[in-house]
C-alpha cells in the first residue's frame, strides 16, 4: 500500500475498463485520482465510489481530441491540486474493417484523433505542469497492436505504433532536458474490458456484428491460455507510476499472457 502516496494522477479514458481499473489501484495506493472521460454516466459513479472509500477523486467530462478542453483540463488539475505527478494517457477506440480498402477516410481520421492526437494533446498539455512540480511518469496506452501487424486492425495498429514510438521520442527529449519525467508505453494483449464489443468478430455480413468472444480468443491465441483482466493492466501502470521505476523510461510494458513472445500450442481443454 502506498506506492504513489501522495502524488496526484491524471488518468483518461478513466471511466471503465483498463482506466478505471488503474483509477481505482492509483487511488488505493494513495495518489489523488483525476479521471477524465466522456461518459458522464460511469465517470462519475467511479468518482463517487472510490470518494466514499475515503480517496481523493474527482471526475471531469473530457473529449480528448478537444485541445481548448485539454487547456482547461491541466489548468482544473493545477487550480485544485497544484501539481501533477501521474499522466496515464489510457483513452482510446478500436475499429476493425474487413479490409484497409475498404476503411472511410472519415474512420480513419476519427480513430486517429482519439489514439494518436488525443495521446500528442496529453503530454502537450501536461508536460509543463509535470516539469513545474518536479518531474513524474507519462504512460501511453498503447496495445500488443502497436508491437505487431493484425488482419482488419491496419488502422488501429498504426495509431498504436505511433504510440508506441511517440512515447520513446518524448521520453529522450526529457532525459535531454533532465527534467525529471519518465515516458513509457504499456502493451495490453487481449484484455477483457468493453472495447471488444466495439470491435465485431466477422468480416463481412450478418457476422461482421457478432460480438468478439474474448474468452475464446484468448484461450486459442494467448499461451497462458485466457484472457487478462483490467487489473492486470493497472497493476503495471502502478509500477511505471511509483518510484519502484525510477530508472525506467522510453520502454515499452508488454502485458498480453505471452503472446508476444511466441507461439505455445495448447492441449484441448479436458485433456
Amino acid at each position: 500500500m502506498g506506492q504513489v502516496d501522495g502524488k496526484v494522477a491524471l488518468i483518461t479514458g478513466g471511466a471503465s475498463g483498463i482506466g478505471a481499473a488503474t483509477a481505482t489501484l492509483l487511488a488505493h495506493e494513495g495518489a489523488r485520482v483525476v479521471i477524465t472521460d466522456i461518459d458522464d454516466l460511469r465517470g462519475p459513479e467511479l468518482a463517487a465510489t472510490l470518494s466514499r472509500a475515503g480517496h481523493h477523486a474527482v471526475y471531469l467530462t473530457h473529449d480528448v481530441t478537444s485541445e481548448p478542453r485539454w487547456i482547461e483540463v491541466a489548468a482544473e488539475v493545477e487550480r485544485t491540486f497544484g501539481r501533477l505527478d501521474i499522466l496515464v494517457s489510457n483513452a482510446g477506440i478500436g475499429m476493425s474493417v474487413p479490409s484497409i480498402v475498404t476503411m472511410s477516410l472519415d474512420d480513419w481520421r476519427r480513430q486517429t484523433a482519439v489514439n494518436l492526437d488525443g495521446v500528442f494533446l496529453s503530454v502537450k498539455h501536461t508536460l509543463p505542469l509535470m516539469r513545474r512540480s518536479g518531474g513524474g511518469s507519462i504512460i501511453l496506452m498503447s496495445s500488443l497492436a502497436g508491437l505487431r501487424g493484425s488482419p482488419a486492425l491496419a488502422g488501429y495498429c498504426a495509431t498504436k505504433g505511433g504510440v508506441r514510438m511517440f512515447a520513446k521520442a518524448v521520453a529522450m527529449e526529457c532525459a535531454q532536458a533532465d527534467d525529471g519525467v519518465r515516458v513509457n508505453s504499456v502493451h495490453p494483449g487481449i484484455i477483457d474490458t468493453p472495447i471488444w464489443g466495439k470491435i465485431p468478430a466477422g468480416a463481412s455480413g450478418s457476422e461482421r456484428n457478432a460480438p468478439v468472444d474474448v474468452d475464446a480468443l484468448a484461450a486459442i491465441a494467448a499461451p497462458l491460455g485466457r484472457a487478462g483482466q483490467p487489473e492486470d493492466i493497472a497493476r503495471g501502470v502502478l509500477y511505471l507510476a511509483s518510484d519502484a521505476a525510477a530508472y525506467v523510461t522510453g520502454t515499452e510494458l508488454v502485458i498480453d499472457g505471452g503472446m508476444f513472445a511466441g507461439a505455445a500450442p495448447r492441449p484441448p481443454r479436458g485433456e
